[in-house]
């Protein structure tokens, strides 16, 4: 193939890619010898790139050697602005150690079962220390029943995602009541069947009139934290709910704001599958 094929080649793709041909490379089958980077074979521009080429399909038996166009295509010019670029945000991770974050359950359950073990096994002189045995008996028992039941009551903290921006806007522009729902979802609780229970109670009226029955009450999944494009801090509640639609979410729009405000802006969007994002947005900004 001539310089001028191969350029045209090139500029009908309009990778703006680098050609390579190569002289002597048979291979299997006739039109598999077009090699792409990041481009289809079977894209629009490959077929009319074929038509342009291979003007006569059986010209090329008649030669043993074929030709091989390979065409590395770079990157866009970072100086021409792109539509589908954009910048990515940091998540934060929340690595700070804090005692809401601790399971008692977990812990009391630990402290009584090796009080009552190793009681036990000092008892039957098994264990040294015979004459603490009373004493870690004593202890293990009440402490190993305290574990089990606040294991049992445990309510595990929600998944919150932060990015970077929006934490920077946090302690400014949220709201005291939207800091206290982050703080509380984020933490162990015990004796609450979910997240957010009053509220949502409140909000769907369990079993009241133009309510919902209890069973059907959403589940708080996750939280986010977010900027919104007018530069404002939103705190992102994402609920699983399977027997609601968003019509239902929808009309109770004006309770969400009234009861996670003042000083906020509800919206409900639906997410994948049966989830459904509240966003709550502050009305402070800097």
């Amino acid at each position: 193939m001539s310089l001028k094929a191969a350029s045209a080649a090139a500029a009908l793709l309009g990778t703006g890619g680098t050609v390579l041909c190569s002289a002597r490379l048979d291979l299997p089958e006739r039109f598999n010898f077009l090699s792409l980077d990041g481009v289809s074979p079977n894209s629009r521009s490959i077929q009319r790139l074929r038509s342009r080429i291979l003007v006569n399909e059986d010209s090329f038996h008649a030669f043993p050697h074929r030709l091989r166009l390979v065409f590395s295509i770079k990157a866009a010019d970072s100086t021409q602005p792109s539509s589908l670029a954009s910048p990515e945000k940091d998540i934060i991770t929340d690595d700070e150690f804090s005692l809401a974050k601790v399971s008692f359950g977990v812990i009391g359950l630990s402290v009584g079962v090796s009080l009552l073990s190793y009681g036990f096994g000092a008892y039957f002189n098994i264990l040294p220390g015979s004459e603490w045995s009373a004493i870690m008996l004593t202890y293990g028992f009440p402490l190993a029943i305290i574990g089990m039941a606040l294991k049992y009551a445990e309510l595990k903290p929600v998944e919150c995602l932060t990015y970077s921006d929006a934490q920077k806007l946090r302690d400014q522009c949220a709201t005291p009541i939207l800091k206290q729902v982050r703080d509380d979802v984020i933490r162990y609780r015990y004796g609450d069947e979910q997240h957010l229970e009053e509220a949502l109670k409140r909000i769907f009226q369990y079993g009241q009139g133009g309510g919902i029955a209890r069973r059907s009450a959403p589940i708080l999944q996750k939280i986010r934290e977010e900027v919104t494009e007018d530069g404002k801090y939103c705190l992102v509640l994402v609920f699983e709910a399977k027997a609601l639609k968003l019509s239902d979410f929808e009309q109770r729009q004006p309770k969400f704001a009234s009861f996670f405000g003042p000083g906020i802006t509800a919206e409900v969007v639906k997410g994948e599958k049966d989830l459904y994002e509240v966003r709550l947005i502050s009305n402070t900004t800097l």
